[in-house]
């Protein structure tokens, strides 16, 4: 479990393919803090440690991983949110993210507004219950937002100074692909409505 409260936008410094498997290595600052078997949300897609080498560890994805992420797009030298599980007891800064990407957006549209910026990102919806609501959460590349503009298929959030810098949002652009995890309250609210509305149109039907 991870709170969108990203610790540091590390870079990508080797890619090895094996069969369908990725493997990523990665270079940052609390390498040394790390034990293998520990997850780790690599752009809100919540990973484990399989090897640690100095100042970097390597992680492994696989293919529906890569399918259904950005992942799959990562090349040496890009940078990646990183953010390790929360610690019990812990202050819950950001919301509850689960580091299990629902699917992929693209970025259409970034506004700079006196200092802060307006992102814009579009997606496909798959599901009934993935949606976004006005002043709800949501995960881009595991970053813990707050929606400010919600329409069917898209959303808008606001971007300050702050996190711009020590996230990767200084490196998205229109046409950036992003990792997208839909609010997990929100989910289970909206399939236990459906739920309940399929089986009243049910029992209407006789």
């Amino acid at each position: 479990m991870f709170s969108g409260i990203v610790e540091e936008a590390a870079p990508v410094v080797r890619l090895e393919k094996e069969n369908e498997n990725l493997h990523i290595t990665m270079k940052c600052s609390f390498a040394g803090e790390l034990k293998v078997d520990q997850s780790i949300s690599h752009n809100g897609v919540c990973l484990t440690v399989v090897k640690i080498d100095g100042d970097t560890y390597t992680v492994t994805a696989i293919k529906e991983t890569l399918e259904k992420t950005n992942l799959g797009l990562l090349k040496p030298g890009d940078k990646v949110n990183l953010e390790r599980s929360l610690k019990a007891g812990g202050r819950l800064d950001g919301h509850m993210v689960q580091g299990h990407t629902d699917q992929t957006a693209v970025c259409t549209e970034v506004t700079e507004a006196g200092g802060s910026w307006y992102y814009t990102f579009e997606y496909e919806p798959l599901k009934d219950d993935y949606i976004t609501v006005e002043k709800g959460s949501v995960a881009v590349n595991g970053v813990s937002l707050t929606v400010v503009d919600s329409r069917p298929g898209s959303f808008r959030v606001a971007i300050i100074p702050f996190t711009w810098e020590v996230t990767n949002f200084h490196q998205i652009k229109p046409g950036t692909v992003v990792n997208i995890e839909f609010d997990i309250l929100g989910k289970y609210i909206a399939k236990i409505v459906k739920t309940e509305l399929e089986g009243y149109l049910k029992y209407l039907k006789g």
